[in-house]
């Protein structure tokens, strides 16, 4: 089952020539998830042959151009393809009478729905569940309201022990029961945990998207021990002043959150557009947080499978 992320801009405000702002896609068991949607994004989708077509949410953190500007490109593009599928939009409610207007204006006989879905900005909450993947809202502290985005794997449903089904001559109806979480009652009247009689057998996987936001420790708990964390750092620590000044993260700020908070691996990017090389902010956050990466435009970043103990010598 796929979990990836695939970065698709990884400059900040200003495109350079070899970076696009921002935006990034989330291939959750073959269904795709794009987060944030800047100028130049279904360019990007094409050049890494991602299907669009497959692409039916869109999550945006807040209204800054850099973040947002490609998004009616990308709904025309949709409709000259012929898409029918419905398109779901959650982002601040601000953008939903902007986007109205803006579709009504430039796509000729709109061929398909788009349903939007409206975040409270300050407000972590869950604001998508379809029974396999939940996304929650994580508040962010920048000039204007923004909010990143926590993606994870629902725990299924347990595995049941085989030696228990033996042992108790388990019917369908007592392994239904079961994994639904209910203990099993024996014959004689022993109750056995449901604990001892199943186990996990993969460790749900998580992506957190933490973009634009100044240094946050709010977000701390949001995302303990998440396998992966992108977070913004638009500006080396030499610049923690124009950072604070404008609502941006450091290195330095990017690696405090990803160690304190147990991220597994810690991934940054929204450079601003001044630095040639970003290697000297890669230095910053490994002396802090040694699984840092820096990401380039088409980094794909795989979370593999986990498989747990079953307990069982």
């Amino acid at each position: 089952m796929t979990f990836s992320v695939t970065v698709l801009g990884s400059s900040s405000a200003l495109p350079t020539s070899t970076r696009f702002p921002s935006a990034h896609v989330l291939n959750a068991h073959e269904r795709l998830f794009l987060i944030d949607c800047a100028e130049g994004t279904q360019v990007q989708l094409r050049r890494m042959r991602i299907r669009m077509s497959k692409i039916n949410h869109i999550f945006i953190s807040h209204l800054h151009g850099d973040h947002v500007l490609g998004l009616i490109g990308l709904i025309s593009t949709f409709n000259l393809m012929g898409r029918k599928a419905d398109l779901h939009i959650f982002a601040h409610k601000e953008l939903e009478k902007n986007l109205l207007f803006n579709i009504d204006f430039y796509v000729d006989e709109m061929q398909y729905k788009v349903v939007f879905h409206p975040i409270t900005p300050r407000k972590h909450q869950v604001i998508y569940d379809d029974g396999k993947i939940v996304v929650e809202s994580l508040p962010l502290k920048h000039r204007v309201s923004s909010t990143g985005f926590l993606f994870r794997e629902k725990r299924q449903l347990p595995n049941i022990r085989r030696e228990v089904i033996e042992k108790y001559s388990l019917s369908l109806a007592n392994i239904a029961a079961i994994k639904n979480g209910e203990d099993f009652i024996s014959p004689n009247g022993d109750v056995i945990a449901n604990s001892i009689l199943t186990f996990h057998s993969l460790e749900p996987r998580s992506y957190a998207y933490c973009s634009d936001t100044a240094y946050s420790e709010k977000l701390i708990s949001l995302i303990r021990n998440v396998d992966l964390l992108y977070h913004e750092a638009t500006f080396a620590n030499a610049e923690e002043k124009l950072a604070k000044q404008t609502g941006h993260s450091t290195s330095v700020n990017a690696a405090m959150i990803a160690k304190k908070s147990g991220a597994k691996k810690l991934i940054i990017g929204h450079f601003s557009s001044r630095y040639k090389s970003v290697e000297p902010l890669l230095i910053e956050a490994r002396a802090i947080f040694e699984n840092s990466f820096t990401v380039e435009d088409g980094d794909v970043f795989d979370i593999p499978l986990k498989r747990l103990d079953s307990g069982l010598e």
